[in-house]
């Protein structure tokens, strides 16, 4: 698969373009710039050269070409920048990654856009395709070190059940992470928000947290396979 990564040259991005490269997909790592994608896709091979990675590189409208999408913007463009390519995104998964957060002193805050989530904001710009809510809660310093694995469940809901099974099945091949379906995309605005709760706990105790759920046996909800934890 083919995978555009729109803003992939930001922590989260590029923590999951290394992630789905070193799994064998063929991944593109957008960005305003070529320039600034070819800056960081070297960058990322100079610092792993043990995995012989490989990295297209291009604009975010290049990204926004290819099979499987992801928004790894900052969350107050995402919907701007989707819009823009909305008729390359046609018929696509759309995965977004971003959270509404603000900071008020030292505490973390969610903000609730006016349609609910983010997620949902984007699906509202982009009818057309399948909109997909995930990794909202994936550490990205720990996601962009191949040296451990990132130990955490990854929530995703979406309207189209067969793009939870296209997103879950990337999920499942990043080493440590359990992809669990939470429903539909009306749930995005709780994902979103507990980040702020996540955020906080790591202010607190120093440390980057990550959510694990117990009590849920490690077989795919939608497709009914197990899923192992590398």
């Amino acid at each position: 698969m083919r995978i555009g990564i729109i803003g992939g040259t930001g922590p989260a991005g590029s923590g999951l373009a290394l992630r789905m490269s070193v799994a064998g997909h063929q991944v593109l790592i957008g960005s305003r710039s070529k320039e600034r994608s070819e800056e960081k896709a070297a960058e990322l091979i100079a610092q792993w050269p043990e995995h012989k990675l490989k990295f297209d590189t291009g604009t975010n409208e290049a990204a926004a070409n290819c099979d499987l999408i992801v928004v790894a913007t900052p969350w107050d463009s995402t919907a701007t920048i989707v819009g823009e390519h909305a008729e390359a995104l046609r018929g696509k998964v759309v995965v977004t990654m971003a959270n509404a957060l603000v900071k008020v002193g030292k505490e973390f805050q969610p903000l609730v856009p006016p349609r609910g989530s983010i997620a949902a904001h984007v699906q509202a710009e982009i009818p057309g395709s399948r909109v997909v809510a995930a990794m909202q809660h994936l550490p990205a310093k720990e996601l962009g070190n191949l040296n451990h694995h990132v130990d955490s469940d990854v929530l995703i809901c979406s309207d189209f059940p067969e793009a939870i099974e296209i997103v879950s099945d990337l999920v499942a091949q990043i080493p440590g992470c359990r992809p669990l379906s939470t429903g539909r995309l009306s749930n995005a605005l709780a994902l979103e928000a507990f980040t702020a709760v996540l955020l906080q706990l790591n202010v607190r105790y120093k440390t980057r947290v990550a959510p694990r759920l117990t009590g849920i046996p490690d077989v795919d909800p939608i497709s009914g396979r197990n899923m192992k934890l590398d």
